[in-house]
């Protein structure tokens, strides 16, 4: 994205230590308005927990974050996890239909989804006429599209995607990434999406965040990343 696109998402200092061993240190990164940023790493490298910071669903020890300029501490958890929606590598779907899970967030503040609405974000996510349908009747990769449209059902301002499509065989990845690229472009997302596949990166993101040892090894436009990535 252009830099005149407006910082959506700010970190400065961000980390966190538990039992004196720091899993994420020392973040600082803007992403804009629209920004797609691959995050990649070895394992163990802190991809996922600097999510979870950022989610709230672990606390940060260190530093803060800015959410449209506001300090994620003046935002109510609740409202900062339908803000920044999150996709988990693996689908926890609640029992019952697609279209009940998919209004399960409006649900809790209050705001009940039109069907046409559910209909509208099943077509999106290439599952149209599924709202009726029994989750565990779906297979693994629709499934983690049904997660990824109950996230989209909250509006949120950034979505967080951890490892999408690991556990997905080479065909559900395949379309599960078609959906995720182009529905976040259409809806001009900012996106942050970790993964441990380069050539996954090179499909959905911008722009790359290296972490190593929980710390900003390298951060920059798509190409010039992964080239130095792929010949060290």
């Amino acid at each position: 994205m252009g830099s005149s696109s407006p910082v959506i998402l700010q970190t400065e200092g961000l980390g966190r230590t538990v039992s004196g061993r720091a899993i994420v240190q020392d973040v600082s990164i803007e992403v804009r308005q629209g920004d797609v940023l691959g995050i990649v790493g070895k394992s163990g490298a802190g991809k996922s927990s600097f999510l979870r910071l950022l989610n709230r669903l672990d606390e940060p020890t260190a530093g803060t974050f800015f959410l449209e300029g506001r300090d994620y501490r003046e935002i109510a958890p609740r409202e900062l996890r339908r803000k920044i929606g999150m996709v988990m590598q693996t689908a926890f779907l609640f029992p019952g239909t697609v279209a009940e899970n998919i209004g399960f967030g409006p649900d809790q503040h209050g705001e009940r989804l039109e069907d046409g609405r559910i209909d509208e974000l099943l077509r999106q996510v290439g599952l149209e006429g599924f709202a009726a349908r029994a989750v565990d009747h779906l297979s693994g990769g629709e499934a983690q599209r049904v997660a990824f449209a109950r996230a989209l059902a909250n509006s949120p301002t950034v979505l967080l995607l951890d490892e999408p499509t690991s556990a997905l065989d080479d065909l559900a990845k395949s379309e599960v990434e078609t959906v995720i690229r182009d529905v976040v472009r259409a809806r001009h997302l900012t996106c942050l999406i970790v993964t441990h596949d380069l050539k996954s990166a090179a499909r959905l993101a911008d722009r790359i965040l290296v972490l190593e040892g929980g710390k900003v090894k390298r951060i920059g436009p798509l190409k010039e990343v992964l080239d130095v990535e792929a010949n060290p």
